[in-house]
């Protein structure tokens, strides 16, 4: 299947609204087996196991936003070269941003598996419940790397334009997880441990589907070699080394956040438990809009068409405004249910409440900041993504969480996150669109179009003018 720059044609909002509802899709139903997984252990009656979830989620967090950031750069290298119509190049660079993705992320998830306790313990873990969480940290982390070579080939897929693939990827592995939580944990006898099980099964079916579908679906896959790897590894850490900053503010604030409920105590944080997988799971279009715009920005400022840049830009502001509004309707009607299903004690139904009933409602400015950090990571400003989401969970967020704690207990760390994504979200929906209305064609200077840019016919050059194109800025 031959996929070229499908997204400089058709309605901007169309592609907007089908690529984001079909990575949705798949999305939720990644975040679904954590919400099914919480689910489950609720059912064996003990708010520590919950509550070790938590400070599980809080650790791996980390991990899976450098993943995130890997996936942005697969997705700005790709789709740009495919709006220049250079599909071998664009070939290239998928493989090579799947090696590094790899060697990265083993890394990572080895350094974490060593510091495990340690991390935990920062995070506000102690006696069993860290136990319990380190013993699923330690099933759990060494399929990582599976889980990035997932997204990021989910990213590249998604830069071609095939959203049902993209969306089967995280999907295929949801219906797994579903399918083996309830076996693995009671069947099973395992407990939590049979949960651990269960997600590293879930990561690896992640991880063969993206890499099936790109090798036998689209030809995107070349044999990897040293010296391609070696040239493009400029232009993918200019885009994945500050998107990767920026994805990681993400997990710092709610390592915070968690710090904070960990004072209210293990009720308090199984409810903050709760909210994390409800906003996930409820605003998964949220988190799938900006990287299934990504692709839309790049084809289109690749090929020249910066009104079309815009108006991809503007549709996917408004289409996360309404997306939100309709899911914070959907979590208002159910919020009773939501308590009794996780059968949550005072403290963690006080905070599931304050979430369903009002700070919800701030993903409509989380989606506008969504927006903004991949229109900068696509087209060139991706410290801007980073400066603004610092501001947020670095800066803004915790003065405001630590406030409203001190005056309404773990309802308000939960208020204080939603007004921080209000204040710096009205911030970066400005600034972005300040900046695409101010974007120029740059023409054969790009180095998407230039005769030094060509590859080897073999696909064994990644070409030096795209590099400079991607890590440089914009004019």
């Amino acid at each position: 299947m031959e996929a070229g720059a499908k997204f400089t044609s058709g309605a901007p909002m169309r592609h907007v609204a089908v690529m984001t509802l079909t990575s949705a899709v798949g999305l939720t139903f990644m975040f679904l087996i954590d919400a099914a997984t919480l689910f489950w252990v609720s059912r064996l009656g003990d708010q520590r196991l919950m509550a070790a979830l938590g400070f599980v989620w809080t650790i791996q967090f980390f991990i899976i936003a450098t993943g995130i950031g890997f996936a942005i750069a697969a997705t700005a290298l790709v789709s740009r070269a495919l709006g220049a119509r250079r599909r071998e190049e664009a070939r290239a660079l998928a493989s090579g941003a799947l090696v590094l993705t790899l060697g990265l992320q083993a890394a990572l998830a080895l350094a974490a598996l060593v510091w495990r306790r340690e991390a935990l313990a920062l995070a506000g873990a102690e006696g069993e419940t860290l136990e319990i969480a380190a013993r699923f940290l330690a099933i759990t982390l060494p399929s990582m790397p599976l889980m990035a070579l997932g997204m990021t080939g989910g990213a590249v897929l998604r830069a071609l334009g095939d959203a049902w693939r993209a969306m089967s990827v995280t999907l295929g592995a949801g219906v797994v997880a579903m399918a083996l939580d309830p076996l693995f944990i009671f069947g099973f006898g395992l407990g939590i441990d049979g949960a651990a099980w269960v997600m590293v099964i879930a990561r690896c079916v992640v991880g063969a589907l993206a890499l099936g579908y790109l090798a036998r679906a689209h030809h995107m896959l070349a044999r990897p070699r040293l010296g391609e790897i070696r040239r493009m590894t400029r232009a993918f850490v200019a885009v994945a080394g500050p998107a990767t900053l920026t994805q990681l503010s993400t997990p710092f604030g709610n390592a915070l956040l968690t710090g904070l409920m960990a004072g209210f105590g293990d009720g308090a944080v199984a409810g903050w438990a709760v909210v994390s997988r409800l906003t996930v799971l409820a605003f998964g279009g949220i988190y799938a809009l900006s990287g299934a715009i990504g692709g839309i920005l790049g084809q289109n400022y690749g090929a020249g068409l910066m009104g079309r840049v815009r108006a991809a830009y503007r549709d996917a502001l408004v289409f996360g405004a309404v997306y939100t509004l309709a899911a914070w309707g959907v979590l208002f009607a159910g919020r009773d249910l939501v308590v009794d299903l996780f059968r949550l004690g005072p403290e963690g139904a006080a905070a599931v409440d304050a979430f369903v009933g009002l700070a919800a409602g701030g993903f409509v400015f989380t989606g506008a900041l969504f927006v903004s950090n991949a229109a900068f990571n696509t087209l060139g400003r991706p410290l801007w993504s980073t400066a603004l989401n610092w501001s947020r969970d670095g800066l803004v967020l915790f003065p405001l969480a630590w406030a409203m704690a001190r005056g309404f207990a773990a309802p308000g760390v939960v208020w204080g996150q939603a007004l921080a994504s209000v204040a710096v979200g009205t911030a970066a929906a400005a600034l972005g669109w300040r900046f695409v209305t101010g974007l120029r064609p740059r023409g054969e200077t790009d180095g998407l179009e230039s005769a030094g840019a060509r590859l080897h016919p073999a696909g064994e050059t990644v070409a030096p003018a795209v590099v400079r194109a991607v890590a440089d800025p914009l004019p």
